[in-house]
């Protein structure tokens, strides 16, 4: 089936969400599922291997045909051709996900294969709005939510779980030719994209993604102030989602920053414990945790 496709495709990436996503009653978890590895498939795009690597347009292509499937998710009578894409329009016809947000993760992806660099945290930001904000309102249509609020903290939560996919994985993408820490922090902090690539561990590196951190918290603070207390029960799987990543950059900051040695997780246990909280928190209709300044 279908929706065995997309659930395994979850499980198997041992993904963050799913955690998140076991809170949910079966039609919002088996829609997510669906959202959840339309983003998986589309990303992979961008690393595909073989000839495809060596030909960005071929790579191109994929994501037209991915941008022809989402249009078909939404016209009368159209079938879209990707059995993924497939589940994704029932999971649209379902939950009123807005179209805007699909488009804009292909777009997201589509800036890996154009730009390996962004000048300032500015520009930095429409790249997360793409790849993770617009994750997330597509996601809070399937969760519901009656506060408007809901969107921009939405907006603010996903800009927080980029940039700490960012420090998480700054080796790797520096190796794979992209750099989203911005150049003028590189610069400020005298660290080099080479020093990236050869996984330089210094003190200067750990100024620099200690300053990394400190913006990503604020937008994690951001997000817990826009938070609609009075969606909280249905807004706890974003909850989950928010404080499994913020423990996974604790997890970052108590390694002092050490991530060039092995992919830094958090442990599965920690996860389901995140969950019960934050479950927990939303039966009085508040956030699980503020974020320390």
């Amino acid at each position: 089936m279908i929706t065995d496709l997309t659930a395994r495709l979850t499980r198997k990436s041992r993904s963050n969400f799913y955690y998140a996503f076991l809170t949910l009653p079966r039609p919002r978890r088996e829609a997510l599922y669906a959202v959840y590895a339309f983003c998986r498939t589309v990303d992979d795009i961008a690393d595909l291997g073989g000839e495809r690597a060596a030909d960005p347009s071929a790579r191109r292509r994929e994501l037209q045909r991915w941008r022809e499937d989402v249009a078909r998710c939404y016209e009368p009578g159209a079938t879209p051709t990707h059995p993924i894409a497939m589940r994704l329009q029932a999971a649209v016809r379902a939950y009123t996900i807005p179209r805007p947000a699909l488009e804009a993760i292909i777009d997201g992806v589509e800036m890996d294969l154009d730009r390996v660099a962004y000048e300032t945290a500015d520009d930095l930001y429409p790249y997360c709005y793409r790849v993770a904000s617009a994750v997330g309102l597509a996601c809070i249509e399937i969760f519901g939510y009656t506060d408007p609020r809901a969107r921009q903290y939405a907006v603010n939560l996903g800009q927080a779980l980029q940039l700490t996919n960012i420090i998480r994985d700054v080796g790797a993408d520096a190796r794979a030719g992209r750099v989203y820490i911005p150049q003028e922090d590189l610069r400020a902090f005298d660290v080099s994209v080479d020093d990236l690539r050869a996984a330089r561990y210094t003190e200067p590196f750990m100024r620099l993604m200690a300053y990394q951190a400190a913006r990503a918290r604020q937008f994690y603070r951001l997000a817990w102030e826009s938070f609609p207390a009075a969606d909280a029960r249905s807004l706890v799987a974003a909850e989950i989602m928010g404080r499994i990543y913020l423990a996974l950059l604790e997890e970052i900051e108590a390694r002092r920053f050490r991530v060039f040695d092995a992919r830094v997780t958090v442990p599965v246990g920690k996860k389901l414990a995140i969950a019960l909280g934050c479950w927990i928190a939303a039966r009085f209709g508040r956030p699980a945790q503020r974020v320390a300044a």
